[in-house]
């Protein structure tokens, strides 16, 4: 028996949507490792279970490219918003993920907004190894080409995030610290590290590694732990673009409820039959 997916993307941040709402396979993290696998499955940054959900249109399972679970992923959540939209006729769905319940609905333009909710500022939610002032959590690391990396800003966006803030963020070697910024032992669970420079009051430029993924063209969780610590840093009103390799995110930190909201396009790649053997025990 096969199982048929989807291969989506956010800009370029990539995933292989798996219909589960009929409970007809398990997914756990050696599978989800192997279909993430760009060499011997289908390859992507994240596989996206669709399950089915009791306060909410679907239930949205995450695995990381490693297998290991996650929390909230900002782009993936605007893509299966875009399926449900079709699928149940509405320009607004709710999607459950295991950090909550996330709104999504249709933007102007055929982009999608993501509503990804309240930003999660205490030491304690993001977590952190100890009692850290949240804006400056020690980092000191240097990426061995004379870029020295302070502190980071730590959100929880359903994920723990830090965003160091660098003159030009296209020179640091993201590549070569990657691995050690995501395993900090400030992070005891990991996190998802972005690496950020100020264009403007409104702009700003974002690279990304990912927990469990490494270095990706976007990261949705990750623009909205960024929107929220450039204007914790006072660098940005609540309103921005955020550049990432993949192209362009709209942010909105929003004032009335401390909700983040994240607008962007959504694509379908192709759709496929995985190999019984990906699913296999």
């Amino acid at each position: 028996m096969t199982q048929s997916f989807l291969k989506m993307h956010g800009l370029g941040n990539d995933f292989v949507v798996l219909d589960n709402r009929d409970g007809s396979f398990v997914l756990d993290e050696d599978r989800a490792a192997r279909i993430a696998n760009r060499r011997t499955g289908v390859g992507c940054d994240q596989v996206i279970s669709l399950e089915p959900s009791r306060d909410g249109d679907v239930f949205m399972r995450i695995h990381n490219r490693d297998g290991s679970p996650a929390g909230a992923c900002g782009n993936a959540t605007r893509c299966i918003g875009s399926l449900l939209f079709d699928e149940l006729s509405r320009d607004e769905v709710v999607i459950e993920t295991i950090s909550g319940l996330l709104r999504t609905k249709k933007a102007a333009n055929g982009l999608v907004t993501a509503d990804l909710g309240p930003a999660r500022l205490n030491w304690r939610d993001i977590p952190l190894a100890r009692e850290f002032d949240t804006l400056h959590v020690p980092i000191e690391m240097d990426d061995g080409q004379g870029h020295y990396l302070e502190d980071a800003v730590a959100v929880n966006m359903g994920n723990p995030h830090g965003v160091m803030f660098v003159d030009d963020a296209e020179a640091i070697d993201l590549a070569s610290i990657g691995w050690d910024l995501e395993h900090h032992p400030n992070f005891p669970e990991r996190a998802n590290m972005s690496i950020v420079s100020v264009l403007g009051q409104d702009h700003v430029r974002m690279r990304v590694w990912e927990r469990g993924g490494g270095i990706t063209l976007a990261c949705g969780s990750g623009a909205c732990a960024v929107a929220v610590a450039c204007h914790r840093r006072g660098l940005t009103g609540r309103k921005l673009k955020i550049t990432m390799d993949g192209g362009d995110l709209w942010l909105e930190w929003r004032e009335s409820d401390g909700h983040v909201l994240m607008t962007g396009p959504v694509a379908t790649s192709y759709r496929g039959e995985l190999a019984p053997e990906l699913l296999s025990a």
